[in-house]
């Protein structure tokens, strides 16, 4: 049977590119990392990791091995935390993760409610987008993640993962005020075929969802100026730069300098999900945690978004 010990170093390797920054993070000596990999491709008879003036790289044989221990380490991580949660939601740790406008909003109330119900619990929140943060979940980096899908672009099945939803949320318009269409109370995407468009500086699912709504109106987008951050995004709009779509939780705040107008006549949804490791592997603290960031949802759901 392969060691957990040594598939960790192996992960550690692998995500880090580098022998001796894995043994900073695991607290060892470069050598040991060293020794530990060569024990473990004796153990698996062929090589996993290929020595290159570059840096370490993983062989087929390795990121096999890697993906299979990912998962195996996340599930025994978490059946120690659960192990250490049976006497109730007195201790122990409850780590989050979550997007920008998801933490600002839906995920702050949670904590807030989390906190009074479970006070003996430690709560730590990180930041990060749903292409980083999921990963990070199945890793076992985390016991909750906060993430979010669209229609257009929606997640693929995961066997490890339990998704469950938190808030629908619709995409708006975003115009600046003296827009030829800041007044209409509805607008077709297509009727923005020749605008300058604003959307996510990275490969990203927000980035993804304005260039499949564009395209599913008959256009594909000028792109003019990119942000991830969408209190950035309402700036370049009230200042006339460009036009984007922009969700629900972005706009608890809305600027008062721009218009928002509704998407017809199939408005793009933004699902925003709680995920945890299957059921069998989740931990009291974030059975808890997903139950009330799907009832906070559900508030903020019924709250109506004003231009």
């Amino acid at each position: 049977m392969l060691d957990l010990k040594r598939l960790r170093v192996l992960r550690t390797v692998a995500e880090h590119g580098s022998f001796s920054a894995a043994a900073d993070e695991l607290y060892v000596s470069q050598s040991a990392v060293s020794q530990q990999i060569a024990t473990l491709e004796a153990e698996v008879g062929e090589p996993l990791i290929l020595r290159l003036r570059s840096g370490p790289v993983l062989t087929d044989a390795g990121r096999v091995l890697v993906s299979h221990a990912e998962s195996a380490m996340a599930r025994l991580e978490a059946a120690e935390r659960e192990l250490a949660s049976l006497s109730g939601l007195e201790a122990g740790d409850l780590r989050l993760v979550s997007f920008a406008s998801a933490s600002a909003t839906v995920v702050t109330q949670a904590i807030a409610r989390f906190r009074e119900a479970h006070p003996g619990v430690r709560l730590s929140l990180t930041e990060a987008e749903p292409e980083e943060a999921l990963p990070a979940l199945r890793r076992g980096r985390f016991d909750v993640a906060v993430l979010y899908d669209f229609e257009l672009h929606p997640f693929p099945p995961d066997p490890d993962i339990a998704m469950r939803p938190v808030i629908d949320e619709r995409m708006h318009l975003a115009l600046p005020r003296d827009h030829r269409l800041a007044e209409c109370g509805a607008v077709d995407i297509a009727e923005l075929a020749d605008e300058s468009w604003l959307c996510g500086s990275s490969e990203s699912s927000c980035r993804q969802l304005t260039l499949r709504s564009c395209e599913r109106a008959g256009f594909v987008p000028d792109i003019a100026y990119e942000s991830n951050d969408y209190t950035v995004m309402q700036a370049l709009v009230a200042a006339g730069i460009g036009v984007t779509l922009i969700p629900d939780l972005a706009l608890m705040l809305p600027s008062p300098e721009i218009a928002l107008v509704e998407v017809v006549p199939d408005p793009p949804v933004r699902r925003v999900w709680a995920a945890t490791l299957e059921a069998g592997a989740r931990s009291p603290a974030a059975a808890a945690m997903v139950d009330i960031l799907a009832a906070v949802g559900a508030e903020l759901a019924a709250e109506p978004v004003t231009a």
